[in-house]
C-alpha cells in the first residue's frame, strides 16, 4: 500500500498547480481522482461526498454521516465535516466554500463528477466559475510513481499467469461458451493474487473477435477459432491490461496465421518506438505502418494504445493527432489489431512504462497464437 506521505505530496503539488494557474480549489466526488488524492476509495452515491482541495488551506472532506469513522481511519484527510439525512446538504457546501474563500473563485470539479452534484455546486457557489478537474490532475497523473509502479508490474503478473493457464487450458476450451471461458479466466485472476477485474472481460471467438470490444456471450469456441482474450485484474487499486488471441485447438487458417504474425510485428514496431521524447502520435503511426503496408490499413480501426493507471483508460493516448511527447515513468498499451468483419479479429496488447532510455514491457508472456 502506499504510506500517506505520498498522498500528501500529491496534494501539495496540485495545490502548486492550482496556485500557478490562478485556480482556487479542486472539488472531488468518488472517482479515481479522489483515489489518487486522498486515499479513499469508494463508489458514487446519492449523498453528497466531497473532497475540496483548495489552493490555500487544508483538503477538507465533507460526507454523510454514515462515512464519517471510515473516512476517519481510511484517509489522512483530518478535516472531516458530516452531515446527517434530515439535513439539506447545500447550505453546509456553501459554508465549506465561503470558509475556502471560493465565493468568486475559479473551481476544478472532478471530470466524472455527476450532474446532481455540480448543480448543487453551483447553487451553492452562483458567482464562481467552474472547470474540470483533469486541467490540474492529468498531468500530475500520467507520471506514475515507484509505488504506482510496483503495483502495475504486480498486477501484470498477475495477468501472465493467467496466460499461462489459459495456454494450459489448451483442447479443453473447446465446447466451452465465451462466458464460461470468461469466467475460467476470471478465477484465474483471483487465484494468481489479483482482486476482482479491471474492465469486463473480452473472449471474441471466431466472428466476434472482429468486434473489439465485444465482451462475452454465448457462442461456443470450436477448433481453429481464432479467440481474442482481453482482461486485467487489479493490485492495490492499479490495473493490468493484457490481449492475446489464441487458438485452443485445430489449426489456425492460413489467412488467421498471415494476420496474427503481422499484428505481433505491429506490436513489436509500436514497442520499439517508445522512449522518451518521441510523440504518442509517431508509436501509433510505427505500428500503423506494419499494418498499412501489407493492404490491412482499412482493418485497423481503432487507436494504437491508450495510458493506464488508476483508470485503465487515461493519458496518454497513444493516436494520431497526439503531439505530446512521451516521458520517463508514463504507462500505457500498445494493442494493434486487425478485424475481419464477419469473420475473425486479431489483437495483441501488452502495457509498457516509458524509462529513461526506451520502455520495458509489463507483460512477458508468449504472443503466438497456439496454446
Amino acid at each position: 500500500m502506499t504510506d500517506s506521505e505520498t498522498f500528501r505530496r500529491r496534494v501539495r503539488e496540485a495545490k502548486r498547480r492550482l496556485r500557478e494557474r490562478g485556480d482556487d480549489a479542486l472539488v472531488l466526488f468518488p472517482s479515481r481522482n479522489l483515489q489518487y488524492l486522498a486515499d479513499f476509495a469508494e463508489e458514487p452515491g446519492e449523498r453528497h461526498l466531497l473532497l475540496f482541495v483548495p489552493a490555500e488551506g487544508e483538503p477538507v472532506f465533507f460526507a454523510p454521516e454514515l462515512y464519517g469513522d471510515q473516512l476517519r481511519e481510511a484517509s489522512w484527510v483530518a478535516d472531516v465535516r458530516t452531515w446527517g439525512d434530515t439535513e439539506d446538504p447545500v447550505p453546509r457546501i456553501a459554508d465549506i466554500a465561503a470558509e475556502l474563500d471560493l465565493g468568486t473563485g475559479r473551481v476544478l470539479v472532478d471530470d466524472t463528477m455527476w450532474a446532481l452534484f455540480t448543480q448543487d455546486l453551483r447553487t451553492a457557489l452562483p458567482e464562481a466559475t467552474f472547470g474540470l478537474a483533469r486541467e490540474v490532475l492529468s498531468d500530475l497523473r500520467v507520471r506514475k510513481d515507484a509505488a504506482e509502479l510496483d503495483a502495475m508490474e504486480r498486477a501484470a503478473a498477475v495477468a501472465d499467469e493467467t496466460v499461462r493457464d489459459l495456454r494450459e487450458l489448451g483442447e479443453d476450451a473447446i465446447g466451452l461458451t465465451e462466458a464460461e471461458l470468461a469466467a475460467e479466466i476470471e478465477d484465474s485472476l483471483e487465484r494468481n493474487g489479483g482482486t476482482g477485474v479491471s474492465f469486463d472481460t473480452i473472449v471474441g471467438s471466431g466472428p466476434d473477435g472482429a468486434k473489439p470490444h465485444h465482451h462475452h456471450g454465448e457462442r461456443e469456441i470450436r477448433p481453429g477459432d481464432p479467440v481474442v482474450l482481453d482482461f486485467g485484474t487489479r493490485v492495490d487499486g492499479y490495473p493490468s491490461d493484457q490481449t492475446r488471441t489464441l487458438v485452443f485447438g485445430g489449426e489456425a487458417s492460413e489467412q488467421v496465421r498471415e494476420v496474427h504474425d503481422l499484428v505481433r510485428e505491429a506490436q513489436q514496431a509500436g514497442v520499439d518506438a517508445v522512449e522518451p521524447g518521441v510523440t504518442a502520435e509517431s508509436v501509433d503511426a510505427a505500428a500503423r505502418e506494419v499494418i498499412e503496408a501489407a493492404g490491412y490499413g482499412e482493418q485497423f480501426i481503432h487507436r494504437t494504445g491508450h495510458g493506464v493507471g488508476l483508470d485503465v483508460h487515461e493519458e496518454p493516448y497513444i493516436v494520431g493527432g497526439n503531439e505530446r511527447e512521451l516521458e520517463p515513468g508514463m504507462v500505457f498499451s500498445v494493442e494493434p489489431g486487425i478485424y475481419h468483419p464477419g469473420e475473425f479479429g486479431v489483437r495483441i496488447e501488452d502495457l509498457v512504462v516509458v524509462t529513461e532510455d526506451g520502455c520495458e514491457r509489463l507483460n512477458d508472456t508468449d504472443r503466438g497464437w497456439r496454446c
